[in-house]
Parts: structure tokens; sequence; C-alpha cells
């Protein structure tokens, strides 16, 4: 079996679906659908369609360096929408071009072990390897897991995961390459320009003067770390290109590659 690779979707082209425009998701299936002896997991998660059915409840959303604060009181509206609404719609888009789909939370199969962030954001919760085993038999047997950011504490408390931290604690479960998805086509400069690389003090430099800021933020910061503790480039790109995918797995650079240190 090649190796795993870990798709990281979010953002506008969930966003885009929930308004009954399915076009940029289905683009993106069928690029996977078409990928010959390649096991891939894809996970996602949704803020935008949280932020509306917040809304709806009554609630209002906040966010501190581009992650969400959860309160407790939230969760079962968030878990419904990750694990249930946006992770179900995922599933049966898939299913409906004809990719064996199954939809997941973290907790699922004790994949993903997580504590609760020390960042005062409530019910969020940090996430750590524990076991490939669910994940391991899924993708030998050719199914697609489609994974929600969707955790548990070890008292059985639901936790939101930031979806970034979510693909990367996969990647490692997986020993996996790392695509992460975006609005954009990458990362970008002091000038405006998209980078080709970006390593942890161009890095730091960028969001102490405000040019990476809010949700690119925690997806570089979630990047670089995957970056080390893989020790390999992790891709962030664009979900408008999903061909993209093709270039990655044939060693072609696309999008930013975030380096890990040292490199």
């Amino acid at each position: 079996m090649n190796k795993p690779v870990v798709i990281k979707i979010g953002g506008a082209i969930l966003d885009g679906y929930n308004q009954g425009n399915t076009s940029a998701l289905r683009a993106l299936l069928t690029v996977i659908a078409n990928l010959e002896n390649q096991p891939v997991v894809i996970v996602h998660g949704g803020g935008c369609i949280v932020d509306e059915m917040l809304a709806q409840a009554g609630f209002s959303s906040e966010k501190k360096q581009g992650l969400r604060v959860t309160p407790k009181a939230q969760m079962p509206i968030i878990s419904g929408a990750l694990a249930g609404s946006v992770n179900k719609a995922i599933v049966a888009s898939a299913a409906s071009l004809k990719l064996p789909a199954v939809g997941l939370s973290l907790t699922d199969g004790q994949m993903v072990q997580c504590q609760l962030s020390a960042m005062e954001l409530g019910q969020v919760g940090i996430p750590k390897p524990y076991s490939s085993a669910l994940l391991d038999t899924l993708l030998k047997a050719n199914f697609l897991p489609i994974v929600s950011s969707i955790g548990a504490l070890a008292n059985g408390d639901l936790v939101n995961v930031n979806a970034d931290d979510a693909a990367v604690v996969i990647c490692q479960l997986l020993n996996a390459d790392l695509l992460l998805l975006t609005d954009v086509n990458g990362v970008k400069g002091a000038s405006g320009e998209y980078l080709s690389s970006l390593n942890r003090q161009q890095a730091a430099q960028l969001i102490d003067s405000g040019v990476i800021a809010g949700g690119m933020t925690a997806k570089v910061n979630a990047a670089l770390q995957a970056a080390n503790k893989l020790r390999r480039s992790i891709a962030v790109a664009s979900w408008q290109s999903p061909e993209q995918i093709v270039d990655l797995l044939n060693g072609v650079s696309v999008g930013t590659r975030i380096q890990p240190d040292g490199c």
C-alpha cells in the first residue's frame, strides 16, 4: 500500500456546499476517486457552518488567535454540526461518486486522545495520536475515511479540536503526507506574493508583523508542528485546484511548503 495522504478541507469549500454549491467539493472528490492505489483520509472542519448554526440558536462566535472559543453550552451544536451535518454531507457527496466513504470523529476507534487546551478556550481539545488500528483496517479495505474534528476527553466529555491540528494528528498516526487545503493558493509574504516555502523563523516574523493573521496563523502553526514531527515539508494549497493533489503525490512542489526546523 502506498503511503497515505491526509487532506484537510474546510472554509469556503464547505460554506459553498452549505449554500447549495457542490461543485468545489465534488471536483475534489472526483480527483480522489480517480487516484489509483492511493490511500486517502479527509479531515474536515466547518467553521462557517458552525457559525451559522450557533447564530440560529442565539449564540455568538468568538475566536482567539484564529482558534474558536467553545463554551460548554455550545458543544451540542458544534458537535452536531461537525460530526453530524457536515460529516454526513461529505460522506453522501462521496457516495454519489461511488467512493466508499466512512464518516468518523477523532474519538472513533480510540484514534486520538484529547486534553483540554491551556489557552482558556473552553471545550477545546489538544489531540494526541493513540491508535491507528481503525484507520489501518479501513484503508486496507479501500474505504475513504472522512474524519470530523470532534474529539473526547478521558472522562467522555466531547471537545472541539482545531481541524488543522486534527489533520496533523491523523497524519502522525499514519505517517502520511499532509495537504492543508485553504481558500488561497498558499501563504502570502510581506509584499503580498505567495511564498514557495516558509520556515519557523520566517513565519514568526510574518505573524508578529500581522501579515499572517486569523485562521492562517493556526494553519501555519499546525503545519510547522507537523513538519517537525514528521521531519518533512507540509503543503498549504488551494482547494480551487484539486488537481494539485496529483502533483503532490508525484513529488511536484505545490502551494507553500512549510519546512521543518533545520531545513
